[in-house]
């Protein structure tokens, strides 16, 4: 796993490589304009520059466009000395599209000077022509290094351009960030489009083993923000994408990536997922039958056939034979659930990473009468090293997310889901901004009194994390709201992490989740292990600038009929590991368990928010909570269910009355430690 001192150290390399001392070495090479980051460039459409830096010169050269090619080139002294320079073209290559030209015959006046930090500026002056005749311009060019150090700032300014709108351009090192896209069919049936998008997303974690290289663009998919954040990449990080239109054309391009191909076998749904383990294990693709020509003709070979080698066999023998086969060269740090959909259909966007880590697949039941399944999935977990991730999700064709959850955290591991988690392998090579630091959106202000009025406080929290939820739906920002933050993606998939804070309105709060450093459930963890995985959390709370962490367990049963409180001894694990946090909430639907200590409290939820519940219902369900609980103040802890955005959950707030009050978490937290109307409770054994 990649640790938070490596991304420490890779910074800090960073930092370096900006410092004054290797700056000017910087900007020497070549560099390409970032289209969608820079100044729209009318007619050539893109331009590149290539400067050459020594002890007493800069040469500096332009290439506009890529059909019809404008070049400029110019080498001036570095001592501010100014040189001229005869025009021999009209092009004004900034903008074609303006009626003004360069004096053809005449000359222009160029000077060269290198700052301390490094950046070069060239002052340039002459007479530009326009409809009505000379005009004396002088213009700046600026050429500064970002804080990425294959990134360059280009900017022209001009005395006769508004000083607000200057001339900027973004570049970069040709072949950085240069990556490919491509869309999804949205047909996951074996008898439809799943093979050909198993084969892309098998292909896909080949080609970003090493490096960000294909993006797969997904239409109408659970987690809802896959086209938010390929524009993120492409307008906010320096990515240049390139479209890979055909499963041909894929193949072509990123041949060097592949090493052969597995054949599955269409009527044995579960030789797909054996087979995403031979992909990771021997860099092929995955291929149906009828995708086999396209394999051939990229040069491909096979190297595994499992057409009728499964025929007839259950899911237990066919992983056993997997194991036998292949687990010894699997990773024994992560371990991938391809469960999900049933049938004829199967969802398995996660499978890039497991392909680009070499996990071993499977979908084996959680259920304890599954004998011969649920042993082999012990023998499996048995085998991982401590604090393994367990990704991808349960089957919903043969347990329960409860049994599932359970058993893995019987071994002290963590689940990262869905099945349905795309590009992963992508982002976990992207790292954060350089100097990026996570800041949440706290509302206590020191100093201030927080003491409760004799009111109603409510605070909301949107449930499943910020991917499934309401993030990019109507309404964020309108009310205070909190929301669940994947604390892994701090490390696995940081620039992810980036994508989130750096578009948070201030009523967007965070907090962690889900009882651990991922998603498990505290009183299945064997008490030894609990505080290290708590100690986990804690040390991704901090990166995350997170001070409230939510608390869920369903090992004794879910939601209505389960017994969902907590034990005394996990509460003061939570305390104990947890000293920086200001409070703490629990459960999914309403749970039982509150306490207070030393003004930090633990709420548990009171309301859950179905997202079928009309609202007129749901007003009314609050209001009939605030009479049952009649003691004031009395705080409210609603949980969201994903599907409702926030529009909607406001809808209902307002139609509340004056005697509820809507508040930011962190708030609700400590005013509830002042003035804890709740009853202390805990799960007694």
């Amino acid at each position: 796993m990649i640790s938070l001192r490596l991304f420490g150290s890779v910074f800090m390399c960073l930092l370096m490589l900006t410092s004054p001392g290797f700056a000017q070495g910087g900007l020497n090479g070549s560099w390409k304009v970032v289209p969608q980051m820079s100044h729209e460039i009318g007619g050539f459409r893109t331009m590149s520059a290539e400067i050459r830096l020594d002890a007493k010169t800069v040469t500096v050269v332009q290439r506009w466009g890529t059909r019809n090619i404008h070049v400029d080139s110019i080498t001036v002294p570095l001592n501010g000395t100014q040189k001229s320079f005869p025009v021999r073209s009209r092009v004004w290559p900034a903008n074609v599209f303006m009626g003004v030209s360069m004096p053809v015959g005449g000359s222009r006046r160029v000077s060269a000077t290198i700052d301390k930090a490094g950046s070069l500026t060239l002052e340039e002056q002459y007479d530009i022509r326009g409809s009505q005749g000379s005009f004396p311009i002088a213009i700046r060019h600026s050429y500064a290094l970002s804080d990425d150090p294959q990134v360059l700032h280009y900017t022209m300014t001009r005395p006769t351009r508004p000083t607000d709108s200057p001339v900027k351009f973004v570049m970069k090192r040709p072949g950085y960030r240069e990556a490919y896209f491509v869309r999804m069919q949205d047909n996951w049936e074996i008898d439809g489009a799943l093979p050909s998008n198993a084969l892309l997303i098998s292909l896909q974690g080949l080609s970003n083993a090493s490096e960000p290289i294909v993006y797969l663009r997904y239409p109408n998919w659970p987690f809802t923000y896959v086209e938010s954040v390929f524009e993120f990449y492409r307008d906010k990080r320096n990515f240049t994408f390139t479209e890979l239109r055909t499963i041909g054309d894929a193949l072509k391009t990123l041949r060097k990536y592949v090493n052969g191909y597995v054949v599955w076998d269409k009527n044995v749904r579960t030789s797909l997922i054996v087979a995403f383990t031979v992909a990771g294990l021997e860099r092929a693709i995955v291929v149906s039958e009828e995708l086999i020509p396209e394999a051939e003709r990229a040069g491909l070979k096979p190297v595994e056939d499992f057409r009728g080698k499964f025929t007839g066999q259950t899911d237990a023998r066919i992983y056993q034979w997997a194991y036998d086969r292949y687990w010894a060269r699997c990773s024994k740090d992560y371990i991938i659930w391809l469960g999900g959909e049933h049938g004829r259909v199967m969802k398995p966007s996660v499978a890039d990473f497991g392909v680009a880590q070499k996990v071993f697949f499977n979908d084996l039941s959680s259920r304890t009468t599954d004998t011969l399944e649920y042993n082999l999935a012990r023998k499996l977990l048995g085998g991982m090293n401590p604090m393994s991730m367990v990704m991808g999700w349960h089957s919903y064709a043969k347990d329960l997310e409860e049994e599932h959850v359970t058993l893995t955290s019987s071994f002290g591991f963590r689940v990262e889901g869905l099945h349905t988690l795309p590009n992963l392998s992508f982002n976990n090579k992207v790292p954060p901004s350089p100097g990026f630091k996570f800041k949440n959106n706290h509302n206590l202000v020191p100093g201030m009194d927080y003491t409760p009025k004799n009111k109603v406080y409510i605070t909301c929290i949107q449930t499943d994390g910020i991917g499934l939820g309401a993030w990019l739906k109507p309404g964020r920002g309108e009310i205070p709201y909190a929301w669940e933050v994947l604390m892994n993606y701090v490390w696995m998939a940081p620039a992810m992490a980036e994508y989130f804070y750096s578009m948070a309105t201030p009523n967007d709060y965070f907090i962690g989740c889900l009882s651990g450093p991922g998603y498990m459930y505290p009183k299945a963890v064997p008490p030894k292990l609990l505080p290290p995985l708590i100690a986990k959390a804690k040390e991704y709370m901090d990166v995350l600038d997170l001070k409230v962490f939510e608390i869920m367990d369903w090992s004794e049963g879910e939601t209505v009929l389960g017994n969902t409180d907590l034990t005394r001894s996990v509460v003061d694990a939570y305390y104990q590991g947890m000293p920086d946090a200001i409070g703490f909430v629990n459960g999914y639907t309403p749970s039982y368990t509150f306490t207070v200590r030393n003004g930090k409290p633990l709420v548990s939820y009171d309301y859950y928010l179905s997202p079928t519940r009309p609202e007129a219902d749901a007003v009314a369900d609050l209001q009939e909570l605030a009479s049952i609980n009649r003691g004031r103040p009395y705080f409210l802890l609603m949980h969201v269910r994903e599907w409702s955005d926030i529009k909607r959950v406001k809808g209902i707030l307002d139609h509340l009355g004056p005697e509820f009050e809507v508040v930011p978490l962190d708030v609700f937290l400590t005013m509830a430690g002042k003035n804890p109307t709740f009853k202390e409770r805990f799960l007694e054994r």
